[in-house]
């Protein structure tokens, strides 16, 4: 029964069915009994009651120990208690072993398949995941920091956000705030306390607020503007200015080759291998000089990040605003502001060479997190399972 059940000092005392679901009775022998206080043998039977526990299945039943429990009166410390159950926690209607077989099945199985499985409701098997992920995730070490990275994910459609701060050395979620501007961070830096002064580098999109609130809380710090970030945003400029231009364009040929080039303007150059294609966004930048201008622009920027040093860096960004402002296109004179405005933060990437890469592939297991906990509404739970993306014995 203890390998089976996880159950060491009680003994079987019947066996039933009721329905497909297994019974089984079972008591502490009398030998056994001890003051749940001091320990002492010295005990007398003072009465009892039947508890009963959802065990793990034997089969495909579903198996149920029903648990004589005695209540106890000690003769050396006079105390009348019921004796200590230690094959479950507390007050809690299922045994310990049954809650290590929930968590072994989380590994690769949902809350819902698992309840399925086990016969139990979605919120048993939630509860068990909430207490062990409050024992080993509940509160984040935060001493140990020293390369940081802050992003923000929507958790509904993009109305409403959190903020994650990542550990860059280990890839794991430290903390989540309610929101995506300044105050969301607020709870982090209470945490942090006196341990700040240990963080090196700070990365980030480039947003004002989580710029702002660095600089503020760890101002010996460096700050690093994430290159993929400035790559989306100019992007999103170049497709900005695609959408003008067709707005403007007269010529029906010429709109559906600007409508069609989307793709082939966002995508790397160096990408695009088939003839056909680049022979089709030749054709289409040719057709418009200002949008020749900005998807060249957008193939010069990323070369701010492959030069030998900050100094050669340096240079190239200086000219590459140069340039962009020269154009006289309103997107791009947006964007050249931009990189003008963050560029000490852009160029300390070369001190650090840290970005918000590895959090990508943290946004695309909290995508699939979200599928998985559609319509659950508990929040704390959605926080824990965060703090626990990289633990393998929960399935992501």
């Amino acid at each position: 029964m203890h390998n089976a059940l996880g159950v060491s000092r009680q003994e079987c005392q019947d066996m039933r069915y009721e329905g497909n679901e297994l019974v089984l009775e079972i008591q502490t022998p009398r030998e056994k009994l001890c003051c749940p206080a001091c320990g002492s043998h010295h005990v007398v039977l003072d009465g009892s009651h039947i508890r009963r526990f959802v065990s793990v299945p034997i089969g495909l039943n579903k198996t149920y120990l029903d648990m004589h429990v005695q209540r106890v009166l000690c003769h050396d410390c006079g105390c009348i208690q019921q004796e200590k159950i230690d094959f479950a926690k507390g007050k809690r209607r299922h045994t310990q072993a049954f809650a290590n077989m929930v968590l072994d099945l989380s590994r690769f199985a949902t809350i819902q398949d698992i309840s399925w499985f086990l016969q139990v409701s979605w919120d048993v098997v939630r509860n068990i995941q909430m207490e062990f992920l409050q024992a080993e995730y509940g509160t984040p070490d935060l001493s140990t920091l020293r390369r940081i990275s802050i992003d923000e994910f929507a958790t509904h459609k993009g109305q409403v956000y959190k903020t994650i701060v990542v550990n860059l050395d280990n890839g794991h979620i430290v903390y989540v705030g309610e929101g995506n501007g300044k105050a969301s961070l607020d709870g982090f830096w209470s945490r942090l306390g006196d341990d700040r002064h240990r963080i090196e580098a700070v990365c980030t999109d480039l947003s004002a607020a989580y710029t702002r609130t660095v600089t503020e809380h760890l101002p010996q710090a460096a700050l690093v503007v994430d290159h993929f970030h400035v790559t989306k945003l100019m992007n999103e400029k170049l497709d900005q200015l695609r959408r003008q231009l067709w707005h403007a364009e007269r010529d029906v040929n010429k709109r559906k080759v600007i409508k069609g080039t989307r793709w082939l303007l966002l995508r790397n150059g160096n990408d695009i291998f088939d003839h056909q294609h680049r022979n089709r966004l030749e054709n289409a930048l040719s057709l418009n000089k200002p949008l020749m201008t900005a998807y060249y622009l957008k193939e010069d920027l990323k070369e701010i990040w492959n030069q030998c040093c900050k100094d050669d860096a340096e240079k190239v960004l200086d000219e590459w605003v140069r340039q962009a402002f020269d154009a006289k296109i309103q997107p791009l004179a947006v964007m050249a502001s931009t990189v003008r405005a963050y560029k000490p933060y852009i160029l300390a990437w070369y001190d650090h060479y840290i970005s918000n890469g590895r959090i990508e592939g943290i946004n695309n297991k909290i995508k699939v997190l979200k599928r998985q906990i559609y319509g659950f509404r508990n929040d704390e739970y959605f926080t824990l399972r965060l703090y626990a993306l990289h633990d393998r014995r929960l399935r992501i």
